[in-house]
């Protein structure tokens, strides 16, 4: 059988069997995948996902409250009682060294949760974007199919991740030649292509763009297109998040 190269959009509820053996990469733009590679830059210890605020709130309860943070976001906005929202501004050197993250978010969390049993996770943004494409180029050297899970917005398609995606992809496509591309794999590439020259002008005029911006998070889109500003690669195993060779948290 061919190699694969699949895109999807939004949280996937496919079966742990359809992972096995893949490299996925899980994109949130705005703002999730950007915000974790920006706390592992800043030297965080580990960012946990959870898809709930209980459930993040419950494991919080198991550290001491010296090394963890609760960083969480609903309807953009930081939740109430919360260390952090999801802005990669507020996840700084001086407030996320040397912490545990527990993070819950509407869209990115969620995505990660959701691809239990691949044989690899990495996170990507635009921020993090060479780094991420070493990782992929490492994996189909190695013979891994590929599959893209593109966060979205409120469980919606998003251009911001699909354009991110389609970058991605370009950067590989020589080494994928001979693979089976999915209708969506091949269409983040046009994506890419039309609206990709300028990064921060599309996080501008995509509808969750407008919306943070809106919302008082303008700032934010800037530090999202910031091209390769966090040459580091998290990688999601063992349900959290750490930086490539990085030793995890027992």
């Amino acid at each position: 059988m061919s190699a694969r190269v699949d895109v999807y959009f939004g949280v996937v509820a496919l079966p742990p069997s359809e992972w096995q053996g893949r490299i996925v990469v899980v994109i949130d733009v705005l703002r999730a995948t950007t915000s974790i590679a920006t706390a592992l830059a800043n030297g965080a210890r580990a960012v946990i996902p959870f898809e709930s605020a209980e459930d993040a709130v419950a494991r919080f309860k198991s550290f001491e409250r010296s090394e963890v943070l609760l960083a969480g976001e609903r309807r953009m906005g930081r939740i109430s009682g919360f260390d952090l929202g999801n802005s990669p501004a507020e996840f700084t050197r001086e407030v996320v060294e040397g912490k545990t993250i527990l993070m819950t978010t509407t869209n990115g969390t969620a995505a990660l949760t959701a691809v239990q049993g691949a044989a690899e996770v990495v996170l990507g943004a635009f921020v993090n974007l060479a780094a991420t494409v070493g990782v992929l180029r490492s994996a189909v050297r190695r013979g891994l199919p590929v599959a893209i899970v593109c966060a979205g917005s409120e469980r919606q398609f998003a251009m911001e991740d699909a354009v991110c995606a389609g970058r991605l992809l370009r950067a590989i496509s020589r080494r994928l030649a001979d693979a089976t591309w999915n209708d969506a794999a091949r269409a983040v590439v046009a994506l890419d292509r039309r609206y990709g020259r300028d990064l921060l002008a599309c996080l501008e005029q995509t509808t969750h763009g407008q919306a943070l911006a809106e919302a008082g998070y303008r700032g934010d889109l800037a530090l999202a297109a910031a091209l390769d500003a966090h040459p580091v690669v998290p990688v999601y195993a063992e349900r959290q998040v750490t930086a490539q060779g990085r030793a995890r948290r027992r």
